[in-house]
């Protein structure tokens, strides 16, 4: 063997020192990893070989992409989003956005601020300026020259003088105790207006319609007419504004007044009405101790006592009832506070008007002669 070629084995490079090898930190790392390859003596390189040799440029290692992975990749990223989301993923505060995510409003400016609503100042009021005296329809009302409805349909057509002069203008306000006269037009006008008895049936009911029941005034037409001397010839127009004065209800019978003029129906259902309404009354049941006293006087309806009533009891299973007030179901509620049952009801009287002998179902106009 040669010279040359001990020393070609014999020279070993020397090692670099740490400070001014690059890639020192890159190395040791490998060793460390691997103790059988670091054990293991590196080939030997001539220095001038070695300097030829390219440079080995660091490996740079993918990091992991798995489902442990820390940081996902991008597919995975656009697979997840493309999946809906659970019922229990809504609720928790994962898919929440966060506080800083959210979008910001601009403050609002002091232009944007709402206007500050002023109190409204009303002038205080002139007593010189406020209307005396009364509405001229309600006087007249109250007078029972009419009623309110039919006081201002006569004011608006001129047909109303207050002392002498001509009131046209509704809402006109008066002193109560004015003079007030009517013109022949208001009078002729009056005249028209009929009132009519009936002789109501069990199952009919007085006022408004109830499921199941049909109004009274349905029985009025020519064929359940009584004739009269002097009576009007029945006309349809005379059923317009035709109206019960007065309550009776679907089980009792007996007179029901509907009329189309007010001055009947204030007079029969006013707050100052004082008519009479007279009762034939069917009981069942025992009667309590003292029961008869407390019809007469001392029973309470809704917490309100009741007018003095006259009652005087016929025999054992009928009562006879004379009344100044008519609330609703009033002789049945009355009898059932003193331990009797209704079975039957029939009115026969209202003020001075009498039922008489006319038939069930059918009916007749008030007569001249006749008032409540």
């Amino acid at each position: 063997m040669s010279d040359n070629a001990r020393d070609y084995k014999s020279k070993k490079p020397a090692a670099a020192p740490a400070g001014d090898d690059p890639w020192a930190k890159w190395r040791q790392p490998e060793a460390a990893a691997n103790p059988v390859a670091a054990a293991r003596p590196a080939p030997a390189v001539d220095t001038e070989i070695k300097a030829e040799m390219p440079v080995a440029e660091p490996e740079v290692r993918e990091r992991p992409t798995g489902t442990l992975s820390a940081v996902k990749s991008a597919e995975s990223l656009r697979s997840e989003a493309k999946k809906p989301l659970r019922k229990s993923e809504l609720n928790s505060n994962k898919h929440r956005p966060r506080e800083q995510d959210k979008p910001r409003t601009a403050a609002p400016t002091r232009d944007a601020r709402p206007p500050v609503r002023q109190p409204v100042v009303r002038p205080v009021r002139d007593p010189a300026d406020v209307p005396s005296g009364v509405r001229l329809s309600k006087v007249m009302s109250e007078r029972a020259m009419c009623s309110r409805r039919e006081a201002d349909l006569w004011i608006e057509r001129g047909w109303v003088f207050v002392n002498g002069e001509r009131v046209s203008e509704l809402g006109s306000r008066i002193d109560p105790n004015a003079e007030i006269t009517i013109t022949k037009e208001a009078k002729h006008d009056q005249a028209k207006q009929v009132t009519i008895l009936l002789n109501k049936p069990v199952g009919y009911v007085s006022s408004q319609p109830e499921p199941g029941f049909t109004p009274a005034v349905t029985l009025i037409s020519a064929e359940t007419w009584v004739r009269q001397s002097g009576d009007p010839e029945f006309k349809p127009w005379m059923m317009r504004g035709l109206a019960p004065a007065g309550r009776l209800d679907v089980d009792s019978t007996g007179l029901l007044v509907l009329t189309q003029d007010g001055r009947v129906a204030k007079k029969l259902i006013g707050e100052e009405s004082d008519a009479e309404k007279e009762y034939l009354v069917r009981v069942a049941g025992e009667m309590i101790p003292g029961g008869l006293r407390l019809l007469q006087f001392g029973l309470e309806l809704d917490g309100k006592p009741l007018k003095k009533a006259w009652v005087k009891q016929l025999n054992e299973d009928q009562l006879h009832f004379i009344l100044k007030e008519g609330k609703k179901r009033q002789i049945r509620r009355m009898c059932e506070l003193v331990g009797l049952r209704v079975i039957g009801l029939k009115r026969v009287r209202i003020g001075r008007v009498k039922l008489g002998d006319l038939p069930l179902g059918h009916w007749r106009f008030l007569r001249a002669d006749e008032a409540f």
